[in-house]
């Protein structure tokens, strides 16, 4: 399958702390499989790194998680309530427009230069009532420079992949304590600058997709002697085509991903905070089945372009119908099927909005991928200015993602005045 060896050869290595390989296995019964490992790969598997330093703190969370220029990624429904609070006081003033410019080397335990650049801003505009918000952001992930090889090592090409997503959002309020917003994206992968793969033209991948996000808020809740606020959020990213590197049939699904999870922030005073997030975490892409097999060891075909399934079901449908199915497709069953959610926590603590420390675990499970990370983070800064800083501490040793760094410089704007666009609460 020429479309899987491009995808092989040109960046699925360097995702080796995302995507673990498939192993093959005899027929088996739903007890054998339980325990084997069985990764749900994807193409453009770049669209779910983390972007931003201050969700990169608290374990990759954020999807319901205090409004920020980032949150076109994680939540395009949040962008209607970004909001600053005024130094030493408990006014929550709305933010007039705002920037974030992140940057992350990547698995720089695996190759010296791959990185992910992320600009995102928004603006305000219209009705303050109606929380109306327009954001945009480029995502850039750059692979490196890669020598392409034949079968016996002599060299055919050079190369430097990359990938890149654009993105636009709009978020709408849609009552004092709701809102919803959208986003579209366009996605552009190179891995090999059009190199024959088997005789195989390849080419560029490109994808359209769409996000839509919900976002709930309730301030103001008095518990004992403390403000506090609880918040939950919902969003489905990457609502798109399934996309191809070379002219043949075979298409691949890109990462569509189903995030959703609370938040529940304690202001202790005008000037401390304490906030506590979970965000769960399921591709909603189809799982691969685990082939029936011959006395040799070969997936037996079933006639139709695919092959005989022993548990699981047929990967290759349409991308709504993959949606559903991804929710009762796994080899293994129920237990599989749980394995396959991803579940993240994260802590922030602010002080006088000058300061943030961040702390956060993330934990996939061992047969679906086993990416198992600390992370700690911390800000720095004033109030329309800000510098955030991850850092990133896997549970393994020598794990290519030990040592990931994140930093993002935040810029948050005003209204001029509270009575001209801005509402205190």
């Amino acid at each position: 399958m020429k479309n899987k060896l491009v995808l092989t050869a040109a960046g699925l290595i360097l995702f080796a702390s995302i995507l673990k390989s498939e192993k093959s296995f005899a027929q088996a019964t739903n007890n054998d499989l339980l325990g084997q490992i069985n990764t749900i790969t994807t193409a453009v598997p770049f669209l779910i790194i983390t972007p931003d330093a201050r969700a990169g703190g608290m374990g990759d969370v954020g999807v319901a998680s205090d409004p920020d220029a980032a949150s076109i990624h994680w939540n395009p429904g949040k962008l209607s309530f970004i909001k600053y609070r005024e130094v030493g006081t408990n006014k929550l003033i709305d933010s007039k427009l705002g920037f974030n410019i992140s940057y992350t080397p990547w698995l720089r335990k695996l190759v010296p230069d791959i990185n992910l650049a992320y600009v995102s801003g928004y603006g305000r505009f219209g009705n303050p009532k109606f929380g109306q918000v327009l954001a945009g952001s480029l995502r850039y992930f750059s692979l490196g420079d890669i020598t392409f090889t034949d079968n016996v090592g002599n060299v055919i090409g050079n190369f430097r992949p990359n990938e890149f997503a654009l993105d636009v959002a709009y978020s709408r309020k849609l009552s004092d304590y709701v809102s919803m917003g959208i986003a579209l994206r366009y996605v552009n992968s190179n891995l090999t600058g059009g190199i024959s793969v088997e005789g195989a033209a390849t080419k560029a991948a490109s994808a359209v997709a769409g996000d839509v996000g919900i976002y709930i808020v309730k301030p103001e809740i008095k518990i004992g002697k403390y403000d506090s606020q609880f918040a939950f959020g919902l969003n489905i990213s990457n609502i798109g085509n399934k996309v191809s590197y070379t002219q043949t049939s075979e298409k691949d699904f890109i990462p569509i991903n189903l995030r959703l999870g609370p938040s529940y922030k304690v202001q202790f005073d005008d000037d401390n905070s304490l906030a506590l997030m979970i965000d769960i975490n399921k591709l909603l892409v189809p799982t691969p089945p685990t082939l029936a097999r011959d006395s040799s060891g070969n997936p037996i075909p079933d006639g139709n372009g695919y092959y005989e399934i022993a548990a699981g079901k047929n990967p290759n449908v349409s991308v709504p119908a993959g949606m559903i199915q991804s929710f009762g497709d796994a080899p293994g069953g129920f237990k599989e099927e749980m394995r396959e959610f991803t579940y993240s926590a994260g802590l922030e603590f602010k002080y006088n909005e000058y300061f943030a420390i961040r702390g956060g675990y993330f934990n996939e499970h061992a047969t679906k991928g086993n990416r198992k990370y600390l992370t700690l983070g911390f800000s720095a800064g004033f109030t329309i200015v800000h510098f955030d800083f991850a850092y990133l501490i896997p549970t393994q040793q020598r794990h290519p993602l030990e040592n990931t760094l994140r930093i993002s410089i935040v810029l948050n704007f005003p209204p001029p005045s509270t009575n001209s666009g801005g509402t205190a609460e």
